[in-house]
């Protein structure tokens, strides 16, 4: 969704309880797939790299050459760690049971850790035009989509 597209929705709050969630589904069904019919526990790391070569790809020819955001404000989550994490659970462990409760845990724990040094610049704290807000924000303002639904601003504020 919206939340893996732009840097300055990766909040901390959504991103990291919707990206883990939706994101584990292909994964883990190329995963059981190939340790059912060929015992190979690389299924959710090959899957993964598919899906990320796919992902840039699709920022950079629709966002970078169509519509000239800027890479570093479109880039997607990093997901390899989370998928080597669930391979080596099922390899080691041998059971979809143990891989599912366990594998599963660690796939949603280490997404936010493992994203943090790259979305970390962005939510350093600047002024701007005498108000307080982070880089994400001043790029969200400078590079303005259209139809951007504005309640997704309020995400940071909670409820």
């Amino acid at each position: 969704g919206d939340w893996d597209f732009w840097a300055d929705w990766k909040d901390r709050r959504l991103w990291v309880t919707v990206y883990p969630i939706v994101m584990i589904t292909f994964p883990a069904a190329v995963q059981a797939v190939l340790w059912e019919r060929l015992r190979l526990p690389w299924g959710a790391t090959v899957c993964v790299l598919g899906i990320l070569f796919g992902e840039w790809v699709n920022r950079y020819f629709n966002f970078w050459m169509w519509t000239y955001f800027p890479i570093n404000f479109v880039f997607p989550t990093a997901a390899v760690h989370m998928a080597i994490f669930l391979d080596v659970v099922l390899m080691l462990s041998g059971s979809f049971l143990f891989t599912a409760v366990i594998g599963g845990l660690g796939w949603g724990l280490l997404m936010y850790p493992g994203n943090w040094p790259i979305i970390a610049p962005l939510h350093v704290p600047v002024e701007y035009n005498g108000m307080l807000m982070s880089i994400t924000d001043i790029q969200g303002y400078h590079y303005v989509r259209t139809g951007t639904p504005e309640y997704i601003r309020m995400v940071e504020k909670g409820t």
